[in-house]
């Protein structure tokens, strides 16, 4: 049996990694409607694991008993490959994902190999339930088993929510065409945080919109046969009417060490996308009338002596630092738009607070559980904006003929480092007791680390004189709303444009 143990201690580790690096921080199961098949699957394959675990570690199954366990082990057989299927219908996986899907499957087979002979023994014998404790090993595996069936429970409460999501937006939508005479709103980026938020609040006004996406397969599980999905700008005909194009596309910025290699990512994840769009409204029969641009407030760049100095869309950027030259040169491309007479509108965000994506779930994790923390002395401006007014201010800007140039999409109220982490805390009734030095993270992360350690004290002054009303202008009762938002939605809200 210690070989069995092993080999289901290389299992547990291995799928607890792929649950949380995969489908949760990468994929982000839990909030894609198209995943709520996969979800269940999920669900029912960590139950039976929950059961192996628990069974094993206490039990001997003998004659019918083993026949169950026998057959739930052939079940959870079957459960991997519809999983298998499923995922290539819904979702490209990446490289890692499959090696890690190959050995788990490796090590699963052995398992299988290993744990027949002792089930047949089983069989042999009288039909009952003997305990067979085996020491710590024991009460290793039932923190297995409770682990996974916790992990089952909530993946089944969030397909139990997806599939009601998914009911809910059933449309009678034509499906897609490039040949429709409906005026189009292109999305690039549109599986991310915002523009999954966007794409859909569009819909929900039954505009007609194209994605640009890396993974159509996902895309067009999305979002349904309503919504045109191209991974190539090519395949758009230049005859077809496109009448705004928001560019969101764009590798997250915080995560992997700014290497060389990743600042290249970073830039051409960005950048060539936009030099696609603008290369794309060339070739059109008929310009855009609008291109709303995403950028981000590290235009400002960031200093270890930033203040709390209201920053509007006036204030020049700061060459040299990372951060500034990646938006000053996505910025520089999205207006080559204007000499084609397309409006643009270089949208500079804060961080965006919302369910689903972003920085908001890990920070609320931390927070909910006493864990947040003062980042260095925590006076650095902390630009924020709702998920609500990040939609609420791409529409408005889509939608106002008088509103160009840039634009800080960050809400009204100003706060800092501090103030928004003990915010954060008291949304869910905690305090903040934690301070991370500031010198070991600028160490570790390098220029990374000015996302975090510094800020940018910027001010929406064009969007409030443009007329534009924040859904949640405040920090406080954006954070205590989201705190009462089911984490598994999305919790937004109509902005008025």
């Amino acid at each position: 049996m210690n070989t069995i143990f092993l080999l289901l201690s290389v299992q547990a580790v291995m799928g607890a990694f792929d649950n949380l690096w995969h489908h949760e921080l990468e994929a982000r199961l839990p909030q894609r409607t198209s995943a709520r098949y996969e979800l269940a699957l999920h669900a029912a394959r960590e139950a039976i694991y929950g059961i192996v675990f628990f069974g094993l570690a206490w039990f001997e199954w003998r004659g019918a008993f083993a026949a169950l366990l026998a057959a739930l082990l052939v079940i959870e057989l079957g459960i991997t490959l519809a999983d298998f299927l499923e995922e290539d219908r819904t979702r490209r996986l990446p490289p890692f994902e499959r090696l890690l899907h190959t050995l788990l499957t490796i090590s699963y087979g052995l398992f299988l190999g290993l744990v027949a002979p002792v089930l047949w023994g089983w069989l042999q014998q009288p039909t009952a339930m003997v305990l067979a404790p085996h020491g710590w090993v024991s009460w290793l595996f039932t923190a297995y088993a409770v682990g996974v069936w916790a992990w089952s429970v909530r993946n089944a409460i969030a397909t139990v929510h997806l599939y009601r999501v998914a009911a809910s937006a059933q449309t009678s939508a034509p499906l897609a065409s490039s040949l429709s005479p409906q005026p189009a709103t292109l999305v690039t980026g549109a599986t991310g945080f915002v523009g999954s938020a966007l794409v859909a609040d569009l819909v929900r006004d039954g505009q007609r919109v194209i994605v640009l996406t890396r993974d159509a397969l996902q895309a067009r599980a999305s979002f349904g046969p309503g919504v045109w999905v191209v991974d190539t700008l090519d395949a758009i005909p230049s005859e077809t009417t496109i009448d705004a194009v928001v560019n969101l596309a764009g590798a997250r910025v915080l995560g992997m060490p700014w290497t060389q290699a990743r600042r290249r990512q970073l830039l051409a994840s960005r950048v060539d996308t936009t030099v696609a769009v603008v290369s794309l409204m060339r070739r059109l029969h008929k310009a855009p009338r609008v291109l709303v641009s995403a950028s981000a407030v590290g235009f400002y760049g960031a200093s270890p002596n930033a203040s709390m100095e209201p920053l509007d869309e006036t204030a020049p950027p700061r060459p040299g630092e990372f951060q500034s030259d990646l938006c000053a040169a996505i910025e520089h491309e999205a207006r080559r738009a204007e000499a084609l007479g397309v409006r643009v509108v270089r949208m500079r965000f804060g961080v965006v607070l919302g369910h689903g994506g972003g920085a908001y779930p890990l920070q609320a994790l931390s927070a909910r559980l006493g864990l947040g923390a003062v980042l260095g002395n925590g006076r650095q401006p902390a630009p924020w904006i709702h998920l609500a007014d990040a939609v609420g201010l791409v529409r408005f800007a889509m939608a106002h003929q008088t509103l160009q140039g840039p634009v800080n999409a960050v809400a009204p109220d100003a706060v800092t480092q501090a103030t928004f982490a003990q915010a954060l805390a008291a949304s869910f009734g905690r305090c903040v007791w934690l301070r991370m030095p500031g010198l070991p993270m600028r160490v570790l992360l390098g220029e990374m680390s000015t996302l975090l350690m510094d800020g940018q004290s910027a001010v929406p002054r064009t969007a409030l004189s443009q007329g534009y009303r924040f859904v949640h202008p405040r920090l406080s009762s954006a954070l205590a709303g989201l705190a009462l938002t089911d984490a598994a939605g999305t919790g937004l809200a109509h902005a008025e444009y």
